[in-house]
């Protein structure tokens, strides 16, 4: 299927020159003077390499035909990332390198989005927002105004990210899984 190359949004994937492509950002580019154009950042399928394209805005690319089904992610062992298809039940194993940075906001029972081309899983796409517990973060500095100012803070999966400074450890919160940051407290 062709489609112009504006439309194109992250974890979309593209056919070039025989091989796939998911792509991991785009972004189009309107100078003052000159033709429109949009940046893409791709990563092969096959091998993991990745690559940078320039097209013009209006430049056909061909996108690959991918089915997108819901999935329950079930566990992680040597062989990779374990995932139930909802209607089936038929069980699906993902290597590490296509599910990459994301793995850390995994969580047993999480319905997540895999793309499967031809048998296999070429991209996932998690929920977009995730619950977890802040587990570490400094006290707060007396003086500090809560409107502007956040402090570090680790989370249960790991991962570092800015928080206000109301929250403290132990403090369940939800995030943005695209990067990590601080949405509000959890209501659970």
């Amino acid at each position: 299927m062709r489609v112009i190359a504006s439309s194109l949004r992250k974890g979309n994937i593209v056919d070039l020159d025989g091989r796939l492509y998911v792509v991991l950002s785009a972004e189009n580019i309107h100078p003052g003077k000159g033709t429109p154009v949009t940046q893409l950042d791709l990563r092969r399928i096959s091998d993991g390499v990745k690559i940078s394209q320039r097209y013009k805005t209006t430049e056909q690319v061909e996108r690959a035909y991918v089915e997108e089904r819901e999935y329950q992610y079930l566990y992680q062992d040597g062989d990779g990332f374990h995932f139930m298809n909802m209607e089936s039940y038929d069980q699906v194993t993902v290597p590490g390198d296509v599910i990459g940075e994301q793995s850390a906001y995994l969580q047993p029972e999480m319905k997540v989005k895999l793309s499967v081309h031809e048998g296999v899983v070429v991209a996932i796409e998690l929920p977009q927002r995730t619950t977890l517990q802040v587990v570490q973060t400094e006290p707060t500095v007396r003086g500090q105004t809560a409107s502007s100012s956040y402090k570090p803070a680790v989370l249960s999966n790991g991962v570092r990210t800015m928080v206000p400074p109301h929250i403290t450890a132990g403090t369940r919160i939800v995030v943005m899984t695209a990067d990590g940051s601080y949405v509000e407290r959890a209501k659970d």
